[in-house]
């Protein structure tokens, strides 16, 4: 039995902001519920409240079963975790805290190696396997296996920054799926896999017994894995919450009908008010005259004030307004020729030409080489010249390779980071950002400033610092920045991946009325519809043109 009991949920950010009113929900046993919402709502932070790593301002949280979490860094870690610490990171919390003993045993053993220590190291071995360590590690072993190719023992002291975002996040999960825990809260679960591993998650999740709640976006997984839906929608006073109890399939038309009744009611209302405030004034006037009329006054006072203490029915949500204008401009025909272009220990030696005007979707296996490839591109090509730099101080690591790729004239290459680094950005607000400009693009006063900001939805976080948005927000700054810059060649690195379903489909939008050339790397399905062709990095090793998507390549095979 494991449920989730969510119950009038206050909370409010340190600037005095109302994030989240009232909200109100259960996920049932055994069901496979997602959140969905647009960005910046507090999806992740009412995770984190369920979770207990935050505390509400009002309301409770119940739940029955063990919760084993995904948190959002998982497909983000850089540091010096290995892949022992990712396993250890969704382990129950005996487990993980019998872990950290070993780890701080050892450390303290190459350090002073006297009969304490010792005995410390000892007795943290025999705390390790009275909490099933040694059971969980033959686990681990499986879930090596089927997410790296590895057994565990080869695998644990790898750091974990050297795996892909994709195999961090499959590693991650199938630990989860594979341990005791019987309620599952996963943080945006797909974002970094490929699609055969979004399949996987899809089969996973309908396959499962365990109640699972999970954030995501990815409209292909919410159709095929989502029994029921919760959505936080924006109001003036924080997000409150709206439940279907059924798949996404029947979402967009259900939501439709509710806002249209809303929209009814909430006329009905209006009119009655109206009427009302009429009976008021007219007998109030009488009143004036004729004694007789002041207990018709003083009971249409009552009406009046009743009406009003009940309230008008539930508002109608507010609906985001992203309108992204990505322009772009004329470019040479022949807008990227690679000839013999070969990513060195990545794939085998590929030439291919693309046009301006194309849109061409990079699709592969994760480690296969597709963000090198956009990498590449985003410097310039091999020997760029000037007019090929990046329009953006975003850094961008050196991509050893054989062979050439050239951009073609007055191609400006606009590059959008899978992972949102930007250190550039860091210690800025979202004004003095557009205000201040840079040697790529021109600052803007004020009120321009604003009117860009709140084109892209993100006129709330005007004052806000890069670093401090959530990771659909600094999607939607990255994509403004482009079109500020004068790109005329878009390399998006799976820029649907923290973008929430409104935003996306503006996106797409966007793209369709850009003037120039767009290649993505993306494992949306979803998006991947509105692409030319298709660039398809094979399991072989072999970069190869489609006119349809091909979803099914595997793992690259090569020595790991």
């Amino acid at each position: 039995m494991a449920h989730i009991d969510v119950s009038n949920i206050d909370y409010f950010l340190s600037d005095g902001t109302q994030l989240l009113n009232g909200v109100t929900f259960k996920v049932p046993d055994g069901t496979k519920t997602a959140l969905i919402g647009p960005n910046g709502t507090g999806k992740t932070t009412l995770f984190r409240i369920i979770s207990g790593d935050l505390v509400p301002d009002e309301g409770v949280i119940g739940r029955s079963g063990n919760m084993g979490i995904m948190r959002q860094f998982v497909g983000q870690v850089r540091d010096d975790s290995t892949v022992r610490d990712l396993l250890v990171s969704a382990a129950p919390p005996a487990l993980a805290a019998a872990a950290r003993a070993v780890d701080e045993a050892e450390l303290a053993m190459l350090e002073h190696d006297d009969e304490p220590t010792q005995m410390a190291y000892a007795q943290a071995i025999v705390d390790w396997g009275d909490a099933g360590g040694y059971d969980v590690e033959t686990v681990w072993d499986e879930v090596c296996m089927a997410a790296l190719g590895l057994p565990f023992d080869r695998a644990q002291h790898r750091p974990a920054s050297s795996l892909s975002g994709g195999e961090q996040k499959r590693l991650v999960l199938e630990a989860l799926f594979a341990g005791p825990d019987e309620l599952l809260l996963l943080d945006e679960p797909d974002n970094y896999l490929d699609v055969p591993g979004k399949r996987w998650l899809e089969a996973k999740l309908n396959e499962s017994k365990k109640t699972v709640f999970f954030i995501s976006h990815d409209r292909e997984l919410l159709n095929n894995a989502a029994g029921r839906i919760v959505t936080l929608e924006p109001g003036i006073n924080g997000a409150g919450a709206w439940i279907h109890g059924g798949g996404f399939g029947s979402y967009v038309d259900a939501r439709a009908d509710r806002n249209a009744r809303f929209e009814e009611l909430r006329k009905r209302w209006d009119e009655e008010h109206v009427k009302l405030k009429e009976l008021v004034n007219m007998y109030k006037n009488k009143a004036a005259f004729r004694s007789d009329m002041a207990n018709r006054y003083h009971a249409a006072q009552t009406r009046l004030a009743k009406f009003l203490e009940a309230g008008p029915p539930e508002a109608l949500p507010i609906e985001q307004n992203v309108q992204m204008r990505l322009k772009g401009g004329r470019t040479a025909k022949r807008a990227i020729v690679a000839e013999k272009l070969e990513l060195t220990g990545l794939m085998k030696p590929f030439s291919t030409e693309v046009w301006f005007g194309d849109r061409v979707g990079v699709l592969g296996s994760n480690g296969s080489g597709k963000s090198h490839f956009l990498r590449l591109l985003a410097t310039g090509g091999t020997d760029p010249e000037r007019e090929h730099l990046p329009v953006s101080d975003v850094e961008i690591a050196e991509v050893p390779h054989e062979g050439t790729v050239k951009l073609g004239a007055r191609i400006r290459p606009g590059f959008f980071a899978q992972t949102h680094v930007r250190p550039d950005l860091l210690g800025k607000t979202l004004l003095e950002i557009l205000h201040r400009g840079d040697e790529h693009r021109s600052g803007l006063g004020r009120e321009a400033a604003a009117g860009a900001l709140d084109g892209y939805g993100l006129a709330g976080q005007s004052e806000q610092k890069y670093e401090s948005l959530s990771g659909g927000q600094q999607a939607r700054f990255q994509i403004l920045l482009l079109q500020l810059s004068g790109a005329t060649l878009l390399l998006l690195d799976e820029p649907t991946d923290n973008l929430d379903l409104h935003s996306a489909e503006a996106l797409e939008r966007a793209i369709d009325h850009f003037e120039g050339t767009v290649l993505a790397v993306t494992h949306d399905r979803w998006f991947a519809r509105t692409f030319d062709r298709f660039l398809v990095f094979g399991s072989d090793g072999r970069v190869y043109e489609s006119a349809e998507p091909v979803w099914d390549e595997k793992r690259v095979e090569r020595a790991r």
